[in-house]
């Protein structure tokens, strides 16, 4: 959900779901942490979109506040945080394989991810089986 004092421009779906998801980094985040386990403050900071800390710290609470991934104490390390997708954030899983399919057609330098593509292709829920247990192993 989105915070209380958030003023909608419409209620149009695809507006409420760029008030969330529509500027330049919360996908990004996500994606790294679907596609490349990202779980830390840190591990983020490493993309290639080079995201400065504050921007990031400021899409992970937004992501945090609309229940889309979940803030929690590494177990490992309770001085560290680690964050998760919860299931509202898992259910852009499908979304963003939508998003990285057009991508790699309308850009032919993002061949890179043609494998995953093709399983998309021939196996979509055995792709979105392997995507959900990745992410439940932390």
């Amino acid at each position: 959900m989105v915070k209380p004092d958030h003023i909608r421009r419409s209620s149009c779906p695809v507006s409420c779901a760029l008030d969330i998801l529509g500027d330049r980094w919360t996908l990004l985040v996500i994606r790294d942490i679907i596609f490349k386990q990202k779980r830390h403050f840190g591990d983020f900071l490493t993309s290639p979109e080079k995201i400065a800390s504050n921007i990031l710290s400021d899409r992970l609470k937004k992501l945090e506040d609309c229940d889309i991934v979940l803030r929690r104490p590494d177990p490992a390390n309770a001085r560290r945080i680690i964050y998760t997708l919860t299931e509202k954030g898992f259910d852009l899983v499908p979304a963003i394989l939508e998003l990285l399919r057009w991508g790699v057609k309308h850009d032919p330098a993002s061949d890179a991810h043609e494998n995953l593509i093709q399983r998309l292709e021939q196996d979509r829920a055995g792709l979105m089986a392997e995507i959900r247990s990745s992410l439940s192993t932390v």
